[in-house]
């Protein structure tokens, strides 16, 4: 389990070489762009795009960028000059020096919680990445929230199965607007003839043996005969069992360890 878990910290941490280039993103309101025109350096503007989606760009006005690529306004620009009578096939560069209108949240059990710019295409684990990564809290699972057409739907996705398959189609491709929450990991307790007992994260598919290492083994007057859990029914009721060692743990489980009477 802990190979499992270190392989898909390891992945969220790895920088993927295939993403597109920002110059593919449309620029939105908010975005600052640097614009030079080889040259011509008194045309040399920084700007933020307006909420109508323009900028003010020098002999030409107000030039609406909203929607455009990087490639796609620098093309418009260096038309307005060259129709305008301004410059001769000017060389027009556009750089994005602060990208706000494509970002996407990302919250929860991450160790740099945050808005993140999608300045190119960004996977659910490019994302994660940027933001440091799952930290010792986190579930194995992650809760997407995305509009679509003006819809918005909630998806869970499994890390580790995302890890362990290997399918890349399961490697959500992120956009703007996105928020990714990391959940927190669920808990059980663990006291009576225990070294430490406390609270602790619940590992999938852990069994009562695990446990009992997990809080440190039986104390000199513990016996494994006096194991019990207590556990509440779908009614709320608490309920208390005697287990075996290969049982099943459950979220909020709580483990009793008995003393011995000899």
């Amino acid at each position: 389990m802990k190979k499992i878990r270190h392989a898909m910290l390891a992945i969220l941490m790895v920088t993927v070489g295939s993403w597109a280039t920002a110059a593919d993103v449309p620029l939105g309101a908010g975005d600052v762009v640097k614009i030079t025109v080889f040259g011509n350096n008194d045309l040399t503007v920084e700007t933020r795009v307006s909420e109508a989606g323009s900028i003010s760009f020098p002999l030409v006005g107000e030039v609406k960028v909203g929607g455009l690529s990087s490639n796609q306004a620098e093309k418009k620009i260096a038309d307005l000059l060259d129709k305008g009578g301004f410059i001769r096939n000017p060389q027009v560069n556009l750089m994005v020096t602060e990208m706000q209108s494509q970002q996407v949240s990302v919250l929860g059990q991450v160790n740099k919680p945050g808005r993140y710019p999608v300045d190119g295409r960004r996977s659910l684990t490019d994302v994660l990445a940027m933001a440091g990564g799952a930290n010792e809290e986190a579930a194995d699972t992650v809760i997407l929230t995305h509009t679509r057409d003006g819809k918005t739907s909630k998806e869970t996705i499994d890390l580790l199965e995302l890890v362990r398959s290997g399918d890349p189609s399961k490697n959500r491709e992120l956009v703007a607007g996105d928020q990714v929450f990391v959940e927190r990991a669920p808990r059980f307790y663990i006291y009576g003839e225990v070294q430490k007992p406390g609270s602790y994260k619940l590992e999938r598919n852990m069994m009562v043996l695990q446990a009992l290492s997990t809080g440190g083994g039986l104390s000199p007057r513990g016996t494994e005969r006096g194991v019990r859990i207590k556990r509440r029914d779908a009614n709320g009721v608490l309920q208390i069992m005697t287990v075996k060692h290969d049982d099943l743990l459950k979220p909020d489980d709580i483990v009793y360890v008995k003393e011995s009477l000899f």
